[in-house]
């Protein structure tokens, strides 16, 4: 409690920490303003009649808002979706590569078009999305959810749904620039906490009723408990690479000689390969809605839980894990910032020596972040097909939060320590850092 008192005695903290939960309540408000000319009670009925498929994944990701049909539906994906773009075209495309390599400036014209993409994705996507909410019209047992379809109803939906997700969009940068925490992660992260409690009561009036036995409760308890111990060990986990700073004289006082390590962590890419993965694998659903040819076969072998979408999506996760820690881990940059710094790794010369070393180690280290991401989000999918879980409780859900969690708590305990102030922990508990491993 010491601890967490010491945050309000941190001006600069205490006002981010209430900017970012201030934005995050907008954003919650917002998820139930429902777009014009939608019966949102009729999209309840129909998403929880399908829950566990493409739909109930979309709901979960937009935080409940689609279930709504609120003018946030389409959620963050098209950022998402962007992002992923401008990064495999900045890995091909010259002019994108030099940008990247321009530093701030470049990263700068990089976010701007990134938020030009978002529009485009998010426009195209509303248009599926519009047309998709017409074809339910006299197919759903719940009734009507479009009351006057027609072009009116479709731009109306158009200009909604782009614009919210353009709100959204500015609402997570200015939570990354003013507030605690990556702004992006913590939306999708506040969509999913918020409904937790109601899947957890789901599960509770099931054990009740006798749908889940009690063998199956605790299994299903102590697979989840599982789960998230192995997310908080593996995302506190380290390489630590020892390294040795070289002696100099100034004046007639001797300096460095010090012995350090580089920290490098197991999970470099975070949780952001299965937010990747399933935004790419959404994609052919939006296609299907706007009556592409063979996107709706597609989509039919694509629902959570079948073989071809956990094959798919376990090489998405593994590829985007050594793809997104090519993009923020350089090695060159790295061991040519050692070498400016007169430090070297001991028995490894400088220069391109010490490029190839942290390069072996950083993708060994992947491939065993990779694995352990897929098996996180793979693995408690039979909760819901053998146990009639609620899908909240899939191992992509629980990573993103535990995960975001765990980083937004390390940059509170940042602030802490920098002011001299004990961290979360404690004074004698262990502070939020990696764990080692051994070579």
């Amino acid at each position: 409690m010491a601890a967490i008192g010491n945050i309000a005695k941190i001006p600069e903290l205490r006002k981010r920490l209430l900017f970012t939960l201030g934005l995050l309540a907008v954003y919650r408000v917002g998820v139930f303003v429902t777009t014009p000319g939608c019966d949102r009670n009729v999209m309840r009925g129909i998403v929880a009649s399908q829950a566990g498929t493409f739909l109930g994944l979309f709901n979960m990701f937009s935080g409940g808002a689609l279930e709504q049909l609120s003018i946030f539906a389409l959620g963050i994906m098209p950022y998402v979706s962007a992002s992923i773009i401008l990064q495999l075209l900045s890995v091909v495309f010259k002019p994108l590569e030099e940008l990247r390599k321009e530093g701030e400036s470049g990263q700068r014209r990089i976010n701007q078009y990134t938020r030009y993409g978002t529009c485009v994705l998010a426009f195209v996507q509303a248009t599926g999305i519009a047309l998709y909410l017409e074809s339910l019209n006299g197919t759903s047992q719940f009734g009507d959810v479009v009351a006057h379809p027609g072009w009116g109803f479709r731009l109306m939906t158009m200009v909604s749904l782009t614009t919210g997700t353009a709100f959204i969009m500015w609402l997570g940068e200015q939570i990354t620039e003013r507030g605690i925490g990556n702004g992006i992660s913590l939306i999708i992260f506040a969509g999913i906490v918020a409904d937790l409690p109601d899947a957890l009561f789901q599960t509770i009036a099931q054990f009740r009723i006798g749908e889940i036995q009690p063998l199956s409760a605790m299994f299903v308890t102590g697979v989840v408990g599982a789960v998230i111990a192995t997310i908080v060990f593996f995302e506190r986990g380290q390489r630590r690479v020892p390294i040795q700073h070289a002696k100099r004289m100034v004046g007639r006082k001797m300096f460095g000689g010090q012995t350090s390590h580089l920290p490098l962590r197991l999970n470099i890419a975070g949780v952001i390969p299965p937010i990747f993965a399933s935004s790419v694998l959404m994609f052919p659903a939006t296609l299907s809605n706007l009556r592409v040819p063979g996107m709706e076969d597609l989509q039919a072998y694509l629902d959570p839980g079948e073989f071809l979408y956990n094959a798919m999506y376990v090489t998405m996760i593994v590829f985007f894990c050594y793809f997104y820690t090519a993009v923020v881990f350089q090695p060159r940059e790295v061991a040519e910032n050692l070498r400016k710094q007169g430090a070297f790794i001991p028995g490894i010369r400088p220069g391109r020596r010490t490029e190839q070393y942290i390069d072996r180690i950083v993708s060994r280290i992947t491939f065993g972040g990779a694995i352990y991401v897929a098996t996180v989000c793979i693995v408690p999918g039979f909760l819901t097909t053998n146990f009639s879980v609620p899908f909240y409780f899939g191992g992509t859900s629980l990573m993103i939060v535990v995960g975001v969690a765990l980083d937004t708590a390390n940059q509170i305990e940042s602030h802490l320590i920098t002011r001299h102030y004990e961290g979360l922990t404690g004074p004698r508990g262990p502070r939020i850092r990696g764990r080692r491993f051994a070579r």
